[in-house]
């Protein structure tokens, strides 16, 4: 992209969840994307250095709560501070988007904004790169939302999915060298049951739903005065008290009765135009322990615990043990397990079962055990 061009382009890393699933890791006090789970830095730090080869540094904007503010101070200290927006609480991404909106429209109403998760892993930033980069095209060019689409290589239940429909030809700029296709979207499938999600590998039309949108912002906005006109009207209010004394107090009411919803369920589902462009940079979401042992198992992450003297497997297979570094722990004749220590807690998963742990953490908390959370 040109300079002038980039300088209309920002990323938007929504950074407020709580990613309950990789407990007893993820905790309220520290969520997952503040997590260094690989020993290579922690996922949102990953997150703000890989969109930086795309949106320049002054145009990167965090949403989080106050609890995330402070840990981005903590771990990424060079972080511009007045591109770090905070939600009062946290209602779901849809509300979460329209208020970046808000803040990005202030900056420059000819935005073109890259939305993404601040949790997820990524082994091909290069292609990450190129794709992010081809959708901003897109973007710019036929005025609709797009969203990136991950090629399903296995029935999995843990993801929401995207069907598409007409494959459209790439822009000039993209169409030679890239693996990646586009095609306009049929529809949006919310997390299936095994047997459904079986039906959609097999017919090569669904892809997993990565969670990435790329926009101008004139065209979020009109589809949340479209589809969402109470939330659009919010919107409204929220943009015109930014940078006054009121900004505070709006942003507080505006959050005290909103309900929550997702982007996609409140807008993509709804939109007109929407376009997927589809591509295998090595996504995945790391929803969970099963996520995390996949990618131990396929990297040199097992690496780290091979060369802890103070962990000792025999006749083990599939095996992913978390413990305090100075911790002796002994496993033996284990098969497809997991286990996380930490200094109060431990869990100790089967594997394809850590789906539940979120349930672990909801039994936790109405037996009172707060500190375990």
């Amino acid at each position: 992209m040109s300079n002038g061009s980039s300088a209309h382009v920002y990323a938007v890393i929504m950074a407020g969840g709580v990613g309950k699933n990789l407990w007893p890791v993820s905790r309220r006090k520290m969520p997952k994307q503040f997590v260094d789970l690989f020993d290579e830095g922690t996922m949102i730090a990953k997150t703000v250095g890989r969109i930086r080869g795309t949106v320049i540094e002054d145009n990167i904007f965090i949403i989080t709560s106050e609890l995330g503010r402070a840990l981005i101070s903590d771990t990424l200290g060079s972080f511009r501070h007045d591109n770090i927006i905070i939600e009062p609480s946290s209602r779901n991404t849809a509300p979460c988007i329209a208020l970046a909106t808000a803040h990005i429209r202030k900056r420059d109403p000819d935005a073109i904004t890259v939305v993404l998760p601040s949790d997820h892993l990524v082994l091909d930033d290069e292609a990450f790169r190129k794709i992010i980069e081809a959708g901003i095209e897109i973007a710019r060019e036929k005025r609709g939302l797009v969203t990136i689409g991950i090629k399903a290589d296995r029935p999995e239940t843990a993801y929401g999915y995207i069907q598409a429909d007409e494959q459209l030809p790439l822009p000039l700029t993209f169409s030679n060298g890239c693996d990646f296709q586009l095609f306009r979207v049929k529809a949006f499938a919310e997390k299936p049951d095994v047997t459904t999600a079986i039906q959609f590998l097999d017919s090569r039309d669904f892809y997993w739903n990565s969670g990435i949108f790329i926009w101008h912002i004139d065209d979020i906005s009109r589809e949340f005065e479209r589809s969402m006109p109470d939330l659009y009207k919010d919107l409204l209010n929220i943009y015109e008290s930014l940078g006054t004394e009121n900004e505070h107090k709006v942003i507080e009411d505006v959050y005290s009765w909103i309900h929550p919803l997702s982007i996609d369920y409140g807008i993509m589902e709804k939109a007109k135009p929407v376009f997927v462009l589809t591509g295998e940079f090595g996504w995945t979401d790391l929803g969970n322990w099963d996520e995390v042992l996949k990618v131990a198992a396929s990297r040199s992450a097992l690496a780290v615990e091979h060369s802890d003297h103070r962990l000792v497997k025999i006749e083990c297979d599939n095996v992913f043990i978390r413990k305090p570094a100075g911790k002796v722990v002994c496993a033996i004749g284990l098969k497809d397990v997991i286990i996380v220590e930490t200094d109060n807690a431990l869990l100790v998963c089967a594997k394809g079962y850590s789906h539940m742990v979120g349930s672990v953490v909801d039994n936790l908390r109405r037996e009172g055990l707060e500190e375990s959370l």
